[in-house]
């Protein structure tokens, strides 16, 4: 009786426990559904910021365009990692930064620090190792050249001051914005600006927050190239490419004896012992193979040939280059030599008319002449008549 009441008991338990898990496992899928479902109605959001490889040109894109690529504290960690990868990359001697869209850059995300909640952050934001933007206040290892479309204004035009050459449409416009909100510069503007262009130039472009196009920005050297409009990514490529051409320990050995004569020496003598530490055994031993190269390709009676040549030494090797440059010096030749020709025929010409000219004066001296011989003076007419 005992055992049947102990099987029943076992069974009606068993059921329970069988009930229970089904219940557990239908919520368990029914929330993996839910879970499914919520992912599909919130697809992942766009990265903000963009590195891809050009050959072996880094180009890093800021992808926020409808905030005309204003910068939060996310994308300016991915920034941050992005050019961190470009340093470690042996591959890769130069670096492209641009913004996507219609815009480089239009600040930090002020929308970001606005809230009430986030008030609290807003000072430890600004005040980030690395900077607001991006890595705004470290030297870059390598070049890195900035192509600037639309607005390049406040942080942005800080972080466009952060990399070594600036490309800049004819149409974009530079500035300190922020001046009118009250927000500071703290990307290294007020650093880098001055050494760039001036100290009167740099407090009245700070101070003013003025707006600046692109010829007054080229004219005071705070950009390197103008270009028409939506060509900065195109050219910034292009120049970067230039520069990955040369021998990079050579070309990175001055670069940084640029940087330390203008932010870290105080005497001229001191400088110019940097220049002289900074050289290393490689960068000899670069300068050694290039010594060669240019004593096996040019010879004492050829050196003028490369010193005529109207294509920049950084793309001698480019064969389109190259074939342009050879068709502009047949056009060149050719329309001397009509020139020359077309002198010829002209003198031949005028030759021809002086000739036919003094042929005219010498035709009418001789009838002259025989007019003067037909006319017998009285005093020579017979005496007998």
């Amino acid at each position: 009786m005992l055992r049947k009441i102990g099987r029943q008991l076992g069974q009606q338990v068993g059921r329970q426990l069988r009930f229970s898990a089904g219940r557990m496992l239908s919520t368990t899928n029914q929330l993996h559904k839910e879970a499914a479902a919520d992912a599909k109605a919130e697809p992942t959001p766009p990265k903000s910021i963009l590195v891809e490889k050009d050959k072996n040109i880094t180009v890093i894109g800021i992808n926020r365009p409808q905030q005309r690529n204003a910068i939060d504290s996310i994308t300016a960690a991915q920034l941050c990692d992005a050019f961190s990868a470009f340093e470690a990359d042996d591959t890769s001697p130069v670096a492209v930064l641009y913004g996507v869209g219609g815009s480089f850059c239009s600040g930090f995300d002020i929308l970001e620090m606005s809230t009430d909640e986030k008030e609290e952050i807003s000072v430890d934001i600004l005040m980030r190792p690395e900077g607001s933007v991006g890595p705004t206040r470290r030297q870059i290892k390598k070049p890195v050249v900035c192509g600037i479309n639309g607005y390049c204004i406040a942080n942005g035009l800080e972080l466009a001051l952060m990399c070594d050459l600036r490309v800049m449409e004819e149409s974009a416009v530079l500035g300190f914005f922020n001046r009118r909100f009250g927000v500071p510069m703290l990307d290294g503007g007020t650093v880098r600006l001055p050494a760039m262009i001036g100290l009167s130039r740099a407090l009245d472009l700070i101070l003013t927050g003025r707006p600046v196009g692109s010829q007054e920005a080229h004219d005071i050297g705070l950009v390197n190239r103008i270009v028409p409009t939506g060509t900065a990514l195109g050219n910034a490529l292009e120049l970067a490419s230039c520069l990955a051409k040369f021998p990079q320990r050579a070309l990175n050995h001055d670069r940084n004896s640029v940087y330390s004569a203008a932010f870290e020496t105080s005497t001229f003598h001191q400088a110019v012992q940097n220049e002289v530490m900074y050289t290393s055994r490689e960068i000899i031993e670069d300068m050694q193979n290039g010594i060669k190269w240019f004593n096996q390709t040019f010879k004492a009676d050829t050196t003028h040939s490369w010193l005529k040549r109207d294509r920049s030494m950084a793309d001698w090797d480019d064969e389109e280059v190259a074939e342009a440059a050879a068709e502009k010096e047949t056009k060149k030749q050719q329309e001397e030599a009509a020139a020359v020709e077309a002198e010829k025929q002209k003198q031949a010409e005028k030759a021809q008319k002086k000739s036919k000219k003094t042929e005219k004066v010498e035709e009418k001296a001789a009838v002259k002449e025989g007019e003067q011989t037909s006319e017998k003076p009285k005093s020579e007419e017979d005496p007998k008549k």
